[in-house]
């Protein structure tokens, strides 16, 4: 290969001045340089890096016109696709749980002693069992008391009707007056009305004996206790409060658009503060509204066996109907700016390399880990799941896994 020199052949360079003498020296002064020997060294040096470069150039391979770099992938990531599933539509409310009915249960006598408690806050009674006594050692002295002047009072009764009698069988013979005979008479009616009079008072009496074993009403669970033995109870005084038969209820609020679409038999779902569920069924809901907050309540009976506690305050789902739904795992939505995306990779996301497309979406419902979408999505599309977080639309991203599948949630 020739190259190209630029220096100039020495053959066209003009003849050097001659070299002037100083007079009486003898000897040659040194030649000094000039503006135009500077101008021929430079022009030298340029172009010995002219040719440098020159020489490099040619030694690459020539790329490949209008190729753009290899792009680099943004992240490593994980697809699912998405999926179709029948969902519950849900109508969702909050509102405390409470007692179905509650019993209060006192003492019905009055300066009665506490003498036994016999049940707890927390115990399972059954209807007639006694849950507290009383001393009732009076009451039994004075029923004894009763039925003496009872006995009395109806031995005076009967020999008065027989008096009565007697003086009946005179009066036609004509031995005694009819004054004595009014007499004897209503001698007879006054003794049966003392023995009606003596018989109530005993009735009476054992029915306080009776009430001296406070029983429970109904079946039910003790919820708050009070009494204390060696108290003197009064009359009307609260000693127990009993749920009765068990049974609890949710007291949803619903506003008036949505109390129109509960009716009475659809289940709710309810997530208690402890994180467990429970089933309930809607029983009634009220006739009104609340005046002051425009909320209407919905009672649905809760089934037994759950971990509900009355006091409690829990979320609820009323079960409308099933509706089909697009869902995708809950990881693939990003929320930028207040609005939700998920990022599409396009049917060649089997291979390592694929780009990343930005849509937005609306999310709907929510059931474990899956939501659901409306929007520019499709069944069988495939989202990004794991690290959509840090893209951005166009995004270069490597797969490493691609799933069958977005999760379904339990359906209702």
């Amino acid at each position: 290969m020739k190259l190209y020199d630029s220096r100039p052949d020495p053959a066209d360079l003009p003849p050097p001045p001659p070299v002037p003498v100083q007079a009486g020296a003898g000897q040659p002064v040194r030649p000094r340089f000039g503006r135009g020997m500077l101008a021929y060294a430079g022009a030298i040096v340029l172009g010995l890096t002219a040719v440098a470069i020159a020489v490099v150039n040619m030694g690459r391979a020539p790329a490949a016109a209008g190729a753009p770099p290899p792009a680099s992938p943004a992240m490593t990531v994980t697809l699912a696709a998405v999926a179709r599933a029948n969902w519950d539509a849900t109508l969702e409310a909050s509102g405390a749980i409470e007692p179905w009915q509650e019993a209060v249960l006192g003492a019905q006598g009055s300066g009665l002693r506490l003498l036994e408690v016999r049940a707890n806050v927390g115990d399972t009674v059954r209807r007639g069992q006694v849950l507290a006594r009383f001393d009732a050692a009076t009451l039994r002295a004075s029923l004894a008391e009763l039925q003496a002047g009872l006995l009395r009072a109806e031995a005076e009764a009967r020999q008065a009707a027989t008096n009565r009698q007697r003086m009946q069988t005179l009066k036609g013979s004509g031995g005694v007056s009819e004054q004595e005979v009014l007499q004897y008479e209503t001698q007879a009616d006054t003794s049966a009305a003392q023995v009606a009079v003596v018989r109530a008072q005993v009735e009476s009496r054992r029915l306080q004996l009776d009430y001296a074993e406070l029983r429970a009403p109904d079946d039910g669970i003790v919820s708050a206790r009070s009494a204390t033995v060696g108290a003197v109870a009064d009359s009307g005084v609260e000693l127990f409060r009993l749920i009765r038969q068990g049974r609890l209820e949710w007291r949803g609020e619903l506003t008036a658009a949505q109390l129109a679409l509960v009716a009475p038999g659809q289940r709710v779902v309810l997530r208690l503060p402890d994180g467990s569920a429970a089933s309930a069924q809607v029983r009634q809901s009220a006739p009104r509204l609340d005046a002051g907050s425009r909320m209407a309540t919905v009672y649905a009976d809760i089934d037994a066996g759950s971990r509900a506690r009355a006091g409690m305050y829990a979320a609820g789902k009323v079960v409308l109907q099933q509706r089909q739904a697009l869902i995708v795992p809950a990881a693939s939505v990003v929320i930028r700016d207040g609005r939700s995306y998920v990022f599409k990779v396009g049917a060649d996301a089997v291979q390592p390399l694929a780009a990343a497309q930005a849509v937005h979406v609306e999310v709907g419902r929510r059931q474990g880990d899956a939501v659901e979408l409306f929007g520019s999505v499709a069944v069988g599309e495939r989202v990004v799941v794991r690290g959509a977080g840090f893209l951005k639309d166009g995004d270069t991203v490597r797969v490493i896994r691609a799933d069958a599948a977005a999760p379904v949630a339990k359906e209702g």
